[in-house]
């Protein structure tokens, strides 16, 4: 191995991870190397897990990993293919378009969909505002309810039950989360299984669940990991796949998918020992828990392919809004490992909406049985 020119610029890459919102940034740190009387490069390892990274002419694409003893070694970068979440939402997005024209040319039919938003959370708002966006750019059409804060769950129930009955209506759904006061599951509950676009109704989660059985709809940000891995040609069949997070929303009907697409799956979730090695024997991660860099490099097994859910906020004194987006994975470290990764923000969460589309067409050619 050729030796390392001293004079080398080091930085080590350290992502925090932590359940506040603290930031997570790059140290630069400069020091010396020596070497051994075999002209072998030799770094003292900081306390801390960090990877090290160099900067130098000669060597553009290595890296220093951590090893077990107090040196490091040299090896070759690994880059992951990037699973572009935006690209592959904007052909759904085309294809949905290309269906719903066919569909009002050849019927006179056009797909509604349904939002109910209760109080004024601005994240929520925003969510609203890209859907309705979204429909509009595909050429749904888009009905909206917006309720105060302190609305009854009886006005809520009431608007559900409009839209159930409204045949222009062929998708319906209640912005989450729900103010305190309201019971989430009896406002799920009321809407009608062949309009929950959604994929949140008991029953349609039911038959998730069992073999042989379909549901009408499947939840849309589960469908979306599953549609990102079957674009990119990744094979799930005979996997192992590890799902972290549990919540009905995301880490349950995810697992649910990747079982039905024969994979061997494991949950890690908040009371599970040792997670990480777990996770160093998947073939496939999908992470929804919303703690941001909590998956390192160190847990992800060389290949893996790595999908995140996690959108979350971190303290970022240097970007204009003063924070900034990570996931659940340490994206530095992990894509140095994997053979693939979505990245955030820009993978799944472009996915949700436009499967959310995707659903809501479905419902409208089952509802006027039209192929």
């Amino acid at each position: 191995m050729a030796s390392l020119h001293t004079s080398a610029t080091m930085y080590f890459t350290n992502c925090s991870s932590s359940s506040s919102s603290s930031s997570t940034t790059a140290r630069l740190l400069h020091f010396t190397a020596t070497k051994s009387p075999n002209n072998v490069s030799h770094f003292h390892r900081p306390s801390i897990p960090l990877q090290i990274h160099i900067s130098n002419p000669n060597f553009p694409n290595t890296i220093i990993t951590r090893s077990s003893s107090s040196t490091t070694e040299v090896n070759s970068v690994t880059s992951a293919k990037v699973i572009d979440g935006k690209r592959v939402a904007k052909d759904i997005r085309e294809e949905v378009a290309v269906e719903i024209s066919r569909m009002k040319n050849e019927i006179g039919i056009v797909p509604g969909l349904a939002v109910i938003l209760v109080g004024d959370r601005k994240d929520s708002a925003t969510y609203v505002r890209n859907k309705k966006k979204a429909c509009d750019t595909v050429g749904i059409n888009s009905y909206e309810v917006r309720l105060a804060e302190d609305s009854t769950e009886e006005e809520v129930l009431d608007h559900i039950s409009k839209f159930n009955d409204d045949p222009s209506v062929h998708g319906i759904l209640v912005q989450l989360p729900l103010p305190s006061h309201m019971n989430e599951q009896n406002v799920l509950n009321a809407v009608c299984i062949e309009k929950d676009v959604d994929g949140f109704h008991p029953l349609n989660i039911g038959r998730l669940a069992m073999r042989g059985r379909e549901p009408l709809f499947v939840p849309c940000t589960p469908k979306g990991c599953i549609e990102l891995l079957h674009r990119y040609g990744i094979p799930i069949k005979g996997k192992r796949a590890v799902v972290i997070g549990r919540s009905n929303i995301v880490g349950m009907p995810a697992a649910l998918l990747l079982q039905r697409e024969d994979a061997t799956v494991s949950i890690v979730h908040s009371r599970t020992k040792n997670p990480e090695e777990i996770t160093r024997q998947a073939d496939i991660i999908i992470s929804a828990v919303g703690q941001p860099n909590m998956v390192r490099g160190s847990w992800v097994k060389p290949g893996a392919v790595l999908i995140d859910v996690g959108i979350n906020p971190v303290e970022d004194p240097e970007s204009p809004r003063g924070y900034r987006l990570v996931g659940d994975i340490c994206y530095e470290e992990a894509s140095e490992v994997a053979s693939a990764i979505t990245p955030v923000p820009g993978g799944v969460g472009p996915m949700t909406i436009a499967m959310l589309l995707s659903n809501t067409l479905l419902s409208a050619k089952r509802i006027h049985d039209f192929r």
